[in-house]
C-alpha cells in the first residue's frame, strides 16, 4: 500500500510548511447533465504538458522534472493525438514508467466511444491544465480559464484525467 497523504503530509512538512490543507468544495459548481452522454459533446481536460525537448528528459521513466512544468492553461488539437508527457508531476516512479501515454491521454479509447455512439462528439481540441500548488490560482485563474474553453468549445461534458 502506498500511503500518498501521509508522505505529502511529510514531505511538506520536511520543507517547513505548515501542515497541508487538503482542498474542501462545500459548493462545487458541477451540475447534471442536460442531456445523455450518446448525445453530449465531451472535452478531454488533462494535466500532461506538453514535450518541449529543450526541457531535458521528459520521457518514459524520467525524473521529476520541475522544468517541464506549465503555469498557464493550453488547447491543442487531439488529431493528430499530441506529444504530452508527465514527467513535471510527482507520481510514483517505483511502480510505474508513464511508458504507455494512453494510461493519460486516453485520446484513441474517446475516439472509439465516439465511434460506439457512447458519447454523441468527441471535441477537437483537449485543454491542458497545470498543476500549480496554489488553491487560490487554480480556483481563481485555471479553473476559470478552462471552463472558458469548454464553453468555446461547446462541451455538454468534461472529462479530467489527472496525471
Amino acid at each position: 500500500m502506498i500511503e500518498y497523504i501521509q508522505r505529502t503530509r511529510t514531505y511538506y512538512s520536511t520543507l517547513g510548511y505548515p501542515p497541508y490543507s487538503w482542498a474542501s468544495h462545500d459548493d462545487v459548481p458541477f451540475c447534471q447533465p442536460s442531456k445523455p452522454l450518446a448525445e453530449s459533446k465531451l472535452v478531454l481536460i488533462t494535466t500532461a504538458a506538453p514535450h518541449r525537448p529543450e526541457l531535458g528528459d521528459q520521457g518514459p521513466g524520467a525524473a521529476y522534472n520541475a522544468a517541464a512544468k506549465f503555469f498557464r492553461v493550453y488547447t491543442t488539437p487531439i488529431d493528430p493525438v499530441p506529444d504530452l508527457r508527465i514527467s513535471h508531476v510527482g507520481y510514483d516512479r517505483k511502480h510505474t514508467t508513464a511508458a504507455d501515454p494512453a494510461s493519460f491521454l486516453p485520446v484513441a479509447r474517446l475516439k472509439e466511444a465516439e465511434q460506439g455512439g457512447v458519447i454523441g462528439e468527441l471535441a477537437d481540441e483537449l485543454i491542458g491544465v497545470p498543476t500549480n500548488r496554489s488553491q487560490r490560482i487554480t480556483v481563481e485563474q485555471d479553473a476559470v480559464d478552462a471552463l472558458d474553453h469548454c464553453r468555446r468549445l461547446g462541451a455538454d461534458v468534461a472529462l479530467l484525467v489527472p496525471t
